[in-house]
């Protein structure tokens, strides 16, 4: 079986509306395609790296080939889990969480997107409530961190929502004008007093040396 060789690929996440999981090839392609058609309003770029800035084709194929390298450079001390959410069985989006040295470091970073048809039902609040349940209950983890460009008011709203706090600000370029994005940093305390989404983890004692954990 691929659990075997490679855990991870049977760990899964599950809220009250979602599950979390890596995706089997047929369902990676339902992701692919539901990033080609369309995450965001073309007139913003919500992204730090304008990876939707392509024919829809090409998205597509950005999703498949970004989640093999993933996958294919994995290591203990450098790894990044992209889970595709499903809603009611519906491939919706990705939730991303990824370490370096998480057994010195106690730190974890998220990422996600979400097919702009499902975007303002809280599904992206569950989704990353999710892995921050991994993170805090279930991998040992003291912060979490994420980051959102000036105006990407809805991933902030998230942010803030689960007790986020402002952790400092970063300038750069993103279609030859002038981003600002801000960083965000979450400790255990502030998850604690803020976490509402109840979540069950299944498979997780045989992934944790791949995540570099002998034991959470």
């Amino acid at each position: 079986m691929l659990t075997d060789h490679f855990p991870p690929a049977g760990l899964r996440l599950t809220t009250p509306r979602l599950e979390l999981r890596l995706p089997t090839p047929g369902e990676l392609a339902e992701l692919a395609s539901l990033a080609a058609g369309g995450v965001h309003d073309p007139d913003v770029m919500p992204f730090s790296v304008p990876w939707t800035d392509h024919p829809p084709e090409q998205v597509a194929r950005n999703v498949l080939q970004h989640h093999w390298r993933v996958l294919g450079s994995w290591t203990p001390q450098d790894w990044t889990l992209d889970l595709t959410a499903f809603h009611g069985g519906v491939v919706v989006g990705q939730q991303s969480i990824s370490a370096r040295d998480l057994a010195i470091t106690r730190q974890v970073r998220t990422g996600s997107w979400l097919g702009q048809r499902y975007q303002g039902r809280g599904i992206g609040t569950e989704m990353r409530a999710a892995v921050l349940h991994l993170a805090f209950a279930c991998l040992g983890a003291e912060e979490a961190v994420s980051a959102a460009v000036e105006g990407n008011e809805a991933s902030l709203a998230v942010s803030r929502k689960l007790g986020y706090q402002l952790d400092g600000q970063q300038r750069g370029a993103v279609r030859g004008r002038l981003t600002v994005e801000h960083r965000l940093r979450l400790t255990r305390e502030d998850w604690e007093r803020h976490r509402t989404v109840p979540v069950e983890v299944e498979d997780l004692e045989p992934c944790l040396p791949m995540l570099g954990l002998s034991g959470a």
